[in-house]
């Protein structure tokens, strides 16, 4: 299909799914997309999704964050071309375990050494002195 000047749509690849299929995403895949909601600009970032970056705006990143959640699966299959299904779901999957991974360390990060100051500052018996 021509675009009227002679030229193919970019949309339209000789590997991965038509541009059809990209736009449709298969209702197995149509779900919570961990690695979006965890990792949200990265994330879009590596799926050329562009409006994840909306994040760093105030307030609105709580919002999108849930919407990424809800909408990344079917963005990312649409802004990329997948070998099929199953190489879709692997690397989403890999994507929700590094944010899971990720923000396991960073809590460790932050809550690990105050766990640990605070088991040092326990109460302790009173000074006395000691006369002779």
């Amino acid at each position: 299909m021509e675009n009227g000047i002679g030229q193919t749509p970019a949309a339209t690849h000789s590997f991965g799914p038509s541009s059809d299929q990209r736009c449709e995403i298969p209702p197995e895949l149509d779900r919570w997309n961990w690695g979006a909601f965890l990792l949200a600009w990265i994330w879009g970032l590596g799926n050329n999704t562009p409006v994840a970056l909306w994040v760093f705006v105030p307030f609105l990143n709580l919002v999108l964050l849930f919407e990424l959640g809800a909408q990344g699966s079917k963005w990312a299959w649409r802004n990329r071309a997948w070998r099929n299904a199953e190489h879709f779901r692997s690397t989403q999957r890999n994507w929700a375990l590094a944010g899971a991974a990720t923000w396991i360390g960073f809590l460790a990060l932050i809550l690990g050494p105050r766990r640990s100051t605070w088991q040092t500052c326990a109460p302790r018996r009173p000074f006395r002195w000691r006369w002779k």
